[in-house]
């Protein structure tokens, strides 16, 4: 569904958020980055949010600027109604063959509206600890306890969570139920708590806005996808300067400045958080 506003069109004339002018600086930066504390080998980025909202076409379309083409390492599912993440995995990005970026990701299954299908918040809260073990499978309605197999009982920091992104459409921002705002809240309050960084991202700004869809430069020009940017402000709690608006790579055959523009602008924020966060540990 598209938004228009009514006074002075669709767009600003100038834009709302400035974008550097080439990703040079930035990739530099990523390109460079390794965590000062010596406790840890990488950052570790956690992607929650409801099922279908685009957290492991993030993690492709960052592998995608990267190695400069499109990759599809981990699988997505453009059908299905639930989430087709059933495993807890960590994604690292090559730099070549024999070495990675020192970030990597955590994708994580779905939240979905009814209380026994999804993720279980108490998991997500639980992989932020470090406690949850690689390749466990969520099990929907039934949390993770002490003594499971999937259970990690002592982490390290370098299991744990070291900035959390909550990733929705920025066409469905108004359309999120009551039931999956309560439970990506549960897990920014969680996460508060424990000291951990947060930030969000926006997805699918082509499928909101016809300007972006048309032209991706307009991203931050848009009067619709700065008020959704408001609007899940609104409804998260999160200050609208940790709130970034993505295009994932969906039906592009080739890398494109432009969309690579706003992964890495956002990517750099994730990675400058979390190793603030790592500084104070």
């Amino acid at each position: 569904m598209f938004y228009f506003t009514a006074m002075g069109g669709a767009l600003f004339s100038k834009p709302w958020r400035d974008l550097p002018e080439n990703c040079k600086d930035n990739l530099t930066f990523l390109n460079s980055y390794k965590p000062q504390n010596k406790e840890v080998k990488h950052l570790r980025i956690l992607l929650h949010g409801p099922v279908g909202s685009g957290k492991s076409s993030f993690i492709n379309s960052v592998d995608s600027v990267f190695q400069k083409r499109v990759t599809n390492r981990v699988m997505t599912d453009a059908i299905s109604g639930s989430s087709f993440t059933q495993k807890y995995k960590t994604f690292k990005i090559h730099k070549d063959p024999d070495n990675i970026y020192s970030f990597v990701f955590n994708d994580i299954m779905g939240f979905e509206q009814n209380a026994n299908r999804g993720v279980p918040v108490e998991d997500v809260i639980l992989a932020l600890k470090g406690h949850v073990k690689e390749n466990y499978k969520f099990v929907p309605g039934c949390q993770l306890r002490e003594g499971d197999e999937g259970y990690t009982s002592c982490p390290t920091l370098n299991d744990r969570v070291h900035v959390l992104v909550s990733v929705v459409p920025a066409s469905s921002v108004s359309l999120m139920s009551d039931e999956v705002v309560k439970k990506m809240r549960a897990v920014r309050l969680a996460a508060s708590e424990i000291g951990i960084p947060q930030l969000a991202i926006l997805t699918k700004v082509d499928e909101a806005c016809p300007e972006v869809r048309d032209d991706v430069k307009n991203t931050y020009k848009s009067k619709h996808l700065k008020e959704q940017v408001e609007e899940f402000s609104q409804l998260l709690g999160l200050p609208v300067s940790c709130i970034f608006l993505v295009k994932n790579y969906s039906s592009e055959i080739k890398v494109n400045a432009d969309i690579d523009a706003l992964i890495l602008c956002a990517l750099r924020q994730m990675v400058s958080l979390g190793e603030d966060f790592l500084n104070d540990q």
